[in-house]
């Protein structure tokens, strides 16, 4: 049996569901590192678009924020935070975002804003929205990356930071959202996907985990899918290719001559 941590068994997890041709909105942490391992691996042709303004992106090592300069250097292009918004992003052109959580409830609604019932007065203020609203709102699907529990898969998030499928089936229409909203959640212990209601259900589990324990870290009366499927290890392949990525020097600031001739930019400007 390969050793591996639940964090890494979630991060392929996650670059599993990417597929070559993809264009993919990719954020910071965990979905970078499996955006990149995805595009290391299977899928080499997916195209990683960063809220900074790369498209393209091919980094030899995870990025540590949406500013590390190994994203321009090895982009197809870089456009302006506005268009990456504006004409990319809104008007559908995003296959698939990536989202966390720091609570979620069954019908994939996001809070990343307030913890507690008084927005003014709360318990723990949070980061907030950033871009998270439009990539809910507008990408084709959406993947949500978080660690499960009864603090986070809440019955009731306190604060609807990002719409998932609102109050259930025909809320996202009503609110004249574009997006396909929620298509999977992938969690520390699993996976879970919308059913025609939007209510989550659990449809996958990782090897040694049983359907009880889910059940315990979630705040609803988890629905378990009929075809629960047990989801396959990490490969040696995987693993490497993972950690390889993760433990690569970063190199910010080098020129572009000293970057590898596969991962240099191949067109420069604005695209219109």
């Amino acid at each position: 049996m390969l050793s591996y941590t639940s964090d890494e068994m979630m991060t392929i997890a996650a670059a599993r569901s990417l597929r070559s041709g993809m264009t993919c909105f990719v954020g910071i942490g965990r979905p970078s590192e499996a955006a990149n391992l995805a595009r290391a691996t299977h899928a080499p042709d997916l195209v990683l678009i960063y809220e900074s303004g790369t498209i393209g992106a091919k980094p030899a090592a995870v990025p540590l924020s949406i500013g590390d300069g190994i994203l321009a250097e090895t982009a197809d292009c870089v456009v302006s935070v506005p268009e990456i918004f504006n004409y990319w992003l809104q008007p559908g052109r995003i296959d698939v975002g990536f989202l966390g959580a720091a609570q979620l409830d069954k019908y994939g609604n996001i809070n990343t804003t307030v913890i507690g019932p008084s927005y003014d007065r709360p318990q723990v203020r949070l980061p907030g929205a950033g871009g998270a609203p439009e990539i809910a709102a507008a990408c084709k699907e959406v993947i949500v990356i978080v660690r499960q529990s009864r603090r986070t898969f809440a019955d009731r998030v306190d604060f609807v930071t990002s719409v998932g499928f609102g109050d259930g089936s025909g809320a996202r229409q009503r609110l004249g959202l574009t997006g396909g909203g929620p298509r999977l959640v992938i969690t520390d212990l699993g996976t879970l996907r919308p059913a025609t209601s939007g209510e989550l259900v659990l449809s996958g589990i990782y090897p040694g985990v049983a359907v009880a324990r889910v059940r315990d870290n979630t705040g609803w009366d988890l629905v378990v899918s009929p075809d629960l499927t047990e989801i396959a290890p990490p490969s040696q392949a995987e693993l490497t290719a993972l950690r390889q990525l993760v433990s690569a020097p970063h190199q910010i600031g080098r020129p572009a001559s000293a970057v590898p001739a596969e991962t240099r930019p191949v067109r420069e400007g604005v695209l219109s």
